[in-house]
């Protein structure tokens, strides 16, 4: 028996379908039965601090229920991000009905030595380019490996840019890391921070755009996406912003300056992007117009009841919305943005301007490919665009369902499911991407999930009140769930994406998992 040991439990009490917190020594100790073994592992997911208790531990899982972050309830292991990291793990005893736990960490594996061939290039330093680095050496390959990307810091959550930033709730410089500051060098990650000008494919040669080359044996290609900026008279005026990079969060917050509540903005587009800076900037008293061709914000993604919905939502909260409406113009004033003139006549006043009129595929430098007619990568199930060459992210467009045209994704969570699935098979694995698509979005405190990919459906059920914010939607096509939008009900959703990757997932079984209290 170890020395250390502390009972924290009794066998008998533990459930197979629960998981349990427990506290030794200010240790967070997550505790989960599996038949008459029981495992340990750190309680907090290591995306985002999630609490694994409150999530699903089923078939052989723990769900986070935040971000759905999925672990393997034998090892800790991570199946599906966005955390990219293992649980941490303790040693444990079970004497007779005594469960007993020590708080020190368990040693992590020892890595192999590294060598310098092969030489894998990740294109992108984004969501994916930190979940193919990650997944790399997990999946133990000792190799070289180069990661690639313009910007000068090292990846981080961008979901937080619209959601966190504008609303003060989280300084620029506080944007967390997706990987800790010395993993890349503790992982023999070699960074290079340039813009690459051009991609030969037949070559496997990277071109700077500040001059030299990189060769590489096997590259993952995740450069994402650009903002569109529209053709539109005055988008080259000062105060005109779009929101990509943490240098985009940064400048806002620098453009609203101390009297926020003397900023007029206005934000052109209904997008998620959009909405979301939308809601940030109205907890700190900003006053906001958003100004879109669409009908109703959502209504393509989530349907016109839903979208009414988040309309209400943000109006209640001193959103102005400007409809079925476009845009003629910016106007300024020694170089400065003032006004936003409609093709109505229509003049509202504004002195920043935030472009939330869509993303294109970050691929113009790529040669020797055939491209998608969007510009996007075709790549198979595997995540291979070519010989030598994957893809991932928003610029994959990749087989979801059987049977049906591969399709473009643009997700931060998607992201990583393909940058995962790309590492394992260039290090000689033939996996095909299985996983479920997810997204969160947060508005007013409220954060809304998204299972699945709808493009189209027969029927929505809906289990809660939507107007209310508490709600399971149930976008069902063919009699199958092929997507799921809900509020406030995150053990729920936990279950469901689990369920939903098994295989399909009737209505009657969904509501089952819904309604469900054990």
């Amino acid at each position: 028996m170890l020395s250390t040991a502390r009972p924290v439990a009794q066998l008998s009490q533990l459930r197979e379908d629960r998981a349990v917190r427990v506290v030794v020594n200010d240790e967070k100790i997550l505790l989960v039965r599996d038949g008459d073994t029981v495992r340990a592992y750190s309680a907090d997911c290591p995306h985002a601090g999630g609490p694994l208790e409150e999530g699903a531990l089923c078939h052989g899982k723990i769900i986070c229920p935040w971000h759905k972050g999925t672990f393997d309830v034998a090892t800790g292991n991570v199946l599906e991000p966005p955390p990219l990291m293992p649980l941490e793990r303790y040693a444990i005893v079970v004497d007779g009905d005594d469960v007993m736990v020590t708080p020190e960490k368990l040693p992590g594996v020892t890595e192999p030595a590294r060598t310098h061939e092969p030489h894998f290039a990740v294109i992108g330093a984004g969501a994916a380019g930190a979940a193919a680095c990650a997944a790399l050496r997990e999946s133990g390959f000792t190799g070289r490996i180069t990661l690639i990307g313009d910007e000068p810091h090292a990846p981080y959550d961008r979901t937080s840019l619209s959601k966190f930033v504008p609303s003060a709730e989280m300084a620029p410089e506080d944007v967390p890391p997706l990987l800790a500051s010395d993993w890349f060098e503790q992982h023999g990650i070699e960074r290079i921070v340039a813009k690459v000008a051009r991609l030969d494919v037949p070559k496997r040669t990277v071109h700077f755009e500040t001059g030299g080359e990189l060769r590489y044996d096997t590259a993952l290609l995740a450069t994402g996406s650009v903002p569109k900026v529209p053709s539109i008279p005055g988008c080259e005026l000062g105060g005109v912003h779009v929101l990509r990079h943490l240098d985009d969060a940064a400048a806002i917050v620098d453009a609203l300056g101390e009297d926020v509540a003397s900023a007029q903005v206005a934000i052109l587009g209904s997008s998620f992007i959009g909405l979301e800076t939308a809601a940030a900037l109205r907890k700190r008293g900003v006053p906001v117009t958003v100004i879109s061709r669409d009908t109703v914000p959502f209504a393509r993604q989530f349907g016109e009841r839903v979208g009414a919905m988040f309309r209400a939502l943000h109006e209640s909260h001193g959103v102005k919305f400007y409809l079925e409406a476009k845009v003629a113009s910016l106007e300024g004033e020694e170089d400065n943005v003032h006004e936003v003139m409609l093709e109505s006549g229509e003049h509202i006043a504004a002195d920043i301007v935030l472009l939330g009129t869509g993303v294109a595929p970050a691929t113009g430098f790529v040669e020797g490919l055939p491209l998608h007619k969007d510009g996007g990568v075709i790549v198979n199930a595997g995540m291979q665009a070519a010989p030598g060459l994957y893809a991932a992210g928003d610029i994959a467009v990749f087989p979801l369902y059987e049977n049906e045209e591969p399709l473009r994704i643009e997700h931060w969570r998607v992201a990583q499911q393909h940058a995962r699935i790309a590492a394992e098979n260039m290090c000689g694995a033939r996996n095909r991407y299985s996983g479920v698509p997810f997204f969160w979005t947060y508005h007013f405190g409220k954060n809304f999930e998204y299972l699945g990919h709808a493009s189209e459906w027969d029927e929505m059920v809906i289990d809660g009140d939507l107007d209310r914010h508490q709600f399971v939607a149930l976008y069902v096509k063919e009699g199958k769930v092929v997507a799921v939008l809900a509020c406030e009900r995150d053990m729920q959703t936990a279950r469901l994406i689990e369920a939903m990757g098994r295989g399909p997932l009737s209505p009657t079984a969904a509501l089952q998992i819904v309604r469900s209290d054990s």
